[in-house]
């Protein structure tokens, strides 16, 4: 029977190890390969770990609540990573994307 969680949060970080056993005989590898499959996380990134310590540490340190409003200027995995935590656990996440090339002039 397939493990149940009770929340989204419980899967970041038991992400399976696949062994690559075609590779390893097709290269003819005198060892063990294996990949580690991180698209099984919540938003489908390793940053997902990242997020889930940055949030767990703020919260721990008083600096996050529920009434806390999380913003982080960016477009990449690790903001996603912190929206899917943050909404995980009912705070509040605003993400502002930086374009690569801003004009100020």
């Amino acid at each position: 029977m397939a493990r149940i969680y009770n929340s989204i949060e419980e899967t970041v970080g038991k992400t399976p190890l696949i062994r690559l056993g075609r590779l390893e005989k097709q290269y003819g590898l005198e060892c063990t390969l294996l990949a580690k499959a991180e698209f099984f996380n919540m938003a489908g990134s390793v940053k997902d770990r990242v997020a889930m310590e940055i949030i767990s540490q703020g919260e721990k340190d008083g600096y996050i609540t529920n009434d806390t409003v999380i913003i982080e200027p960016t477009s990449g995995n690790t903001g996603i990573g912190l929206a899917c935590v943050a909404a995980a656990r009912a705070a509040c996440a605003n993400l502002a994307e930086i374009p690569k090339k801003a004009d100020f002039l």
